[in-house]
């Protein structure tokens, strides 16, 4: 659905036990039924050009589960198909969790299987977040808590569609996010001099071309449609900010935190723009 490798190479976790989960977290529509198609709702909007309540298959669906305008979804006004990335959640639930079997093959078990999907989505997320924390040289001093957290949530995943879906995932979230948070104060310490405190602003085309937010705390900041063209965001926590759109032509993201595939999609760039070695270019910038 986004737009990004299926496949990535294989890391084995002996040599690399972060990469290896992150070698997983890589949409494989292909061994996927098309959950994200169905399971999630969609509005009348610049992303989407009709309304879609949830578990309601998309109109372009094909039987066998692929999309019917795949290669032509921005023109037809589906850019929002191409932002998202459920972190190889649609794979992990079909394969693992509900056996290869999708949501045509039980259709009893869809609400329920849609419900799975949600969760899985939601700890994959927190396993890309883990993955990254715990390969940052400054994160020593949380390293164990890390791995034991990247640990225990990788078993989620692994449970039950029962287990899944009683599952309490704003809790398991608050106590990842205390180590999030912690990794995000030591990285950004070794930024020198004064660093910008944007903790959920609201910056919503603000002009910040040329900006210096290197080290900067953008968590959950709202930039939709800002202009942040050519500026410095190395080192920034963009953990959950709103990218929406946003001019990052010429804009420096070296080694900026917790940022997903996902939100650079949503972005603008170009060849200038200079992303973290993990994410892949959108083919659109």
């Amino acid at each position: 659905m986004g737009e990004f490798p299926t496949k990535v190479p294989s890391v084995s976790a002996e040599q690399d036990p972060a990469a290896a989960v992150r070698s997983r977290l890589r949409a494989d529509c292909a061994r996927c039924a098309a959950l994200c198609c169905v399971a999630l709702p969609f509005s009348v909007s610049a992303d989407f050009p009709v309304d879609k309540p949830a578990g309601e298959p998309c109109g372009n669906l094909l039987a066998d589960h692929r999309c019917g305008i795949h290669d032509r979804l921005r023109e037809r006004g589906f850019a929002g198909c191409t932002v998202f990335d459920c972190f190889g959640a649609g794979q992990q639930t079909t394969q693992v969790t509900f056996g290869g079997r999708g949501w045509r093959d039980e259709p009893g078990a869809a609400t329920r299987m849609f419900t799975v999907f949600g969760v899985q989505r939601q700890l994959h997320e927190l396993l890309w977040y883990l993955a990254e924390a715990v390969r940052r040289p400054q994160a020593r001093p949380v390293r164990e808590r890390l791995n034991g957290a990247l640990t225990d949530v990788e078993r989620l995943t692994r449970g039950s569609a029962e287990e899944l879906a009683r599952l309490d995932v704003a809790a398991v979230r608050a106590d990842v996010n205390t180590l999030l948070l912690r990794v995000s104060e030591l990285v950004r310490a070794t930024v020198p001099g004064r660093r910008r405190e944007h903790l959920r602003a609201d910056l919503a085309g603000a002009r910040l071309a040329g900006a210096r937010l290197r080290g900067a705390n953008l968590r959950g900041a709202c930039l939709i449609a800002a202009n942040l063209r050519g500026a410095d965001l190395r080192l920034a926590d963009l953990i959950g900010a709103d990218l929406r759109d946003a001019d990052l032509g010429g804009a420096d993201l070296t080694g900026s935190l917790f940022v997903t595939q996902a939100q650079v999609n949503a972005a603008r760039g170009d060849a200038g723009t200079r992303i973290p070695a993990a994410l892949t270019r959108p083919a659109h910038w």
